[in-house]
Order: structure tokens, then C-alpha cells, then sequence
């Protein structure tokens, strides 16, 4: 199988009518999540993250809705009865980003904005804010391929883990994007949405 990326960026807030039907296609136990945000404006990528996710798998399997999902000791989702489906998603102001694979992998996103220079040198040893971006969206890619979440990122000085697979994406202007995986299989084009 290959390995299929979405992304969606919002130009916009999304419409109550939108946010009702993106609603009604997340899994119950991330709407409860979503719920306890404390601000409406937070809630808006992870909804669109999943909407894609269920149209992707629609797409991709026929699904007429998301299935169950459990959760890894370190809260990675993953289908419970499709363990033969990876996915993963990443949500950052006004855009989010769906990956699907028959392997784990991991994605990141992260919109461009400013950072000061302590910051970048301090996390990233960087002066560039390209390259502290690239860095950090490699980083959670990372750690979201391996399910170990923020522990992995501290092997990021020991440089690649074995047989990983780092592949920074195109999705939209102003943003970092980037896959982990240890899978060789083809990489599909990001398939790119707005919602205007």
C-alpha cells in the first residue's frame, strides 16, 4: 500500500453547520475531548484533522464511519479491529494533516511564525526559523512514528533511528511538514484542501 497524505488549511472559522457535520464523524471518546477545550477557536483543526481522516478512509476503504480506537501507553490512536490501517494526524493553527499506511508512521505540521533567537539556539541550535521549524516537525514526526511521543525526541541527538525514513512535505505556504516512517513504499502526493 502506499502511503496517503491530506492536508486542509482554514481560511476561514468554520460554520456551525460545518462544525455539526464534522462533529457527527469523529469517534465519541475525541468529541468528549474536544469538548473539554476551553476555547471554541482550539477546537477547530482537530475537528477538520478528523473529518479528513474519516473521508480518507471512506476514500480509501469504503468506511462509512471512523471505527473504534484505542490507544498505545502513550496515547497513539490506532484503529482496534483494522491494525492493518496506520494512520496518524497533526493539527497547527489553520491547518491539519492526515497520513495512512498499511506501517506506523507519524506526521507533523507546524505553522511558520516567529521565534525568538534564544529559543531556536536553546531547542534546535539554530538561528534559521526554516530549519527550527524543520527540525521541530522531524522531531514530532518522530516521536509519533514510534509511539513513544515526546521520550523519542531525546534520542534526536543520537541522530536516525534505525531504518527511519524522514520526508519533509509540501502542503501550504507558511508551514512545516514532514513524515517518519520505516517503510519504503511510495509516497503519494500531499492531496491538498481549503476551506475558504
Amino acid at each position: 500500500m502506499d502511503i496517503y497524505l491530506f492536508a486542509v488549511k482554514l481560511n476561514r472559522p468554520l460554520r456551525a453547520a460545518e462544525t455539526e457535520t464534522m462533529l457527527r464523524v469523529m469517534p465519541p471518546e475525541r468529541r468528549e475531548r474536544l469538548a473539554r477545550m476551553p476555547r471554541d477557536e482550539l477546537r477547530q483543526e482537530p475537528l477538520c484533522a478528523y473529518a479528513v481522516l474519516y473521508m480518507a478512509t471512506r476514500s480509501l476503504c469504503g468506511w462509512k464511519k471512523l471505527p473504534e480506537m484505542r490507544y498505545n501507553r502513550y496515547g497513539k490512536p490506532e484503529f482496534a479491529d483494522y491494525p492493518e490501517l496506520q494512520f496518524n494526524i497533526s493539527h497547527t493553527r489553520q491547518a491539519a494533516l492526515v497520513g495512512l499506511h498499511e506501517e506506523p508512521i507519524g506526521v507533523d505540521i507546524e505553522k511558520l511564525r516567529p521565534v525568538s533567537e534564544r529559543t531556536m539556539q536553546r531547542i534546535a541550535g539554530t538561528a534559521s526559523q526554516q530549519e527550527f521549524f524543520e527540525r521541530w516537525v522531524r522531531r514530532e514526526a518522530r516521536g509519533k512514528w514510534t509511539g513513544a511521543g515526546i521520550s523519542s525526541i531525546r534520542e534526536e541527538e543520537k541522530g536516525a533511528l534505525r531504518g527511519e525514513r524522514i520526508v519533509y512535505l509540501d502542503t501550504f505556504p507558511g508551514y512545516a511538514a514532514c513524515l517518519c516512517t520505516h517503510s519504503d513504499a511510495r509516497i503519494r502526493h500531499v492531496k491538498t484542501f481549503e476551506i475558504n
